[in-house]
């Protein structure tokens, strides 16, 4: 028999946050066996992303995602997901300061998955130093990228790759990422008694409306798609991402995994090595184009988001051009809501407020368009539009692909490379669609218009307008620039990028 020395004692918080998972998950895993009585699996719904920051669709993704956890948690372990409100530093302060609401007395350890982002990195600091006042342990550990961020960063001498080849060399220097973590067979249970704190309904959360998006959030939903996307292996073996097509919507023509892993609810070592497998002894695409390549761009994009200061903006970040943008509420709200006048360009925004979700190249054609394309707007404009509404927002992602897509950066197409808002159907977007089923489906207003005018209704004759019951100009809007015009009429201050 174990002498009572050895015996379980005190309790673990795990702490979720990303990392909304099971399997491959270093904070449960060493709870498990970390020698405690009790382990709280808890999550803290934040205030600071809500209705003003976080749009209707991620919202409910999130949700789905803490009621699969939670799920899982009961049928597993007999444990519950513990869903609790406030600010973090307030709501953790307590907890570690008397164990209130969940525990009799203030826990012994508290662990978590890091999280790179700054305003992550500015409450993590606040939580660790209220746990070192009330002698608290803490432990964290890597688990959202394939490689830890600071010592990807310290083997590449502080600096971020910028280009995916840099990344592909980083990432040999660093070796082979860590096999994923086994789910744990055993968790110490609840405290008894432990009142249970559900999650919150979308209502509860001060929001209205319906949810129209493609995916179910949770553990459960990603792991089966990503189970079966990898026994696609013709698909994964001659993946090239921009052969994909931006028109493609149900189904749409790439993984849609990005926002499983963007809430962590997969692990992307996980996929990594199911991509190895899949591949090895075949065949395959190559990095940048193929999936290996996608996830090499998400570890460059974490890399310099951790090293890159002011990486989030123009002013004081040293890898952006400083362009004197224009400022015009009445034509982001047009942009936003896709009443630009150019089929292409409003399908792709409505299908983002609509599902969450949009092709990477229509996310090209929608940034270049808003920036140094069309409307000479800050990318930071519509960066915020991306973070609010995209199911897959990820700080460190979007703010890479937006700094590229406006021209600004080191790691951008030249300046003045700008896509049309009328594309062709073999043009860099891919839109391969010459009916217009993408626009039709998005902007109802076209859906009679001819296939010939559908991308450029503005050319269209009248009888043929009034035949489609759309009229330029009163039905659906006028183009509200004139593209060959506008791309050329750079602000001085840019001529020189």
């Amino acid at each position: 028999m174990p002498s009572s020395s050895s015996a379980p004692a005190g309790s673990a918080i795990v702490w979720f946050r990303k990392g909304l998972r099971l399997r491959d998950n270093a904070p449960l895993v060493e709870a498990s066996k970390a020698g405690v009585k009790h382990v709280c699996p808890i999550f803290v719904i934040d205030p600071h992303f809500g209705p003003k920051h976080v749009g209707i669709n991620r919202y409910n993704f999130l949700l789905d995602s803490l009621k699969d956890l939670d799920k899982q948690l009961s049928k597993r372990y007999r444990s519950r997901l513990m869903v609790l409100r406030g600010k973090p530093e307030e709501v953790i302060g307590r907890l570690l300061k008397t164990g209130k609401p969940l525990l009799s007395a203030k826990p012994t350890l508290i662990l978590w998955e890091k999280d790179t982002e700054p305003y992550a990195l500015k409450r993590d600091a606040a939580i660790i130093k209220l746990a070192k006042q009330n002698h608290v342990e803490v432990r964290t550990f890597s688990g959202h990228t394939l490689w830890d961020v600071e010592q990807a960063l310290a083997k590449n001498k502080g600096k971020a790759p910028t280009t995916n080849n840099a990344m592909q060399t980083l990432a040999k220097a660093l070796g082979e990422p860590a096999k994923p973590l086994a789910i744990p067979s055993k968790l110490p249970p609840l405290p008894p008694g432990a009142k249970a704190y559900d999650v919150p309904t979308l209502k509860q959360m001060g929001y209205a409306g319906s949810v129209q998006g493609y995916l179910s959030g949770g553990e459960t939903a990603g792991a089966a798609r990503m189970a079966t996307m990898l026994k696609k292996t013709s698909f994964i073996r001659t993946f090239k991402k921009p052969q994909t097509r931006s028109t493609a919507y149900d189904p749409p023509d790439t993984t849609m995994l990005s926002p499983y892993f963007k809430f962590g609810c997969v692990s992307i070592r996980e996929f990594y090595w199911g991509l190895k497998k899949v591949c090895s002894g075949a065949s395959h695409s190559k990095p940048p184009e193929s999936l290996l390549g996608q996830i090499y761009f998400r570890e460059m994009a974490y890399l310099m988001g951790a090293s890159i200061p002011n990486f989030d903006q123009q002013a004081g970040n040293p890898s952006c051009k400083q362009i004197p943008w224009a400022k015009n509420p009445k034509m982001l709200a047009a942009w936003e809501h896709g009443r630009t006048g150019f089929p292409y360009i409003d399908a792709a925004m409505r299908q983002l407020n609509r599902v969450g979700w949009m092709h990477h190249l229509a996310r090209h054609a929608v940034a270049c368009f808003l920036t140094r394309g069309d409307l000479w707007l800050s990318w930071e404009q519509g960066r915020d539009v991306f973070d609010k509404l995209l199911l897959d927002a990820d700080w460190a992602l979007n703010n890479m692909n937006w700094l590229a897509l406006a021209g600004v950066a080191p790691w951008s197409p030249p300046f003045f490379r700008v896509y049309h808002p009328v594309p062709k159907m073999d043009s860099a977007l891919n839109v391969k669609d010459p009916e217009g089923k993408f626009i039709r489906e998005f902007v109802p207003e076209l859906g009679k218009m001819p296939s010939q005018y559908i991308y450029a209704p503005w050319t269209a004759p009248m009888e043929v307008q009034k035949t489609a019951g759309c009229i330029i100009g009163k039905d659906y809007p006028k183009p509200m620039v004139d593209h060959d015009e506008v791309c050329k009429a750079v602000p001085s201050a840019a001529k020189d990028q």
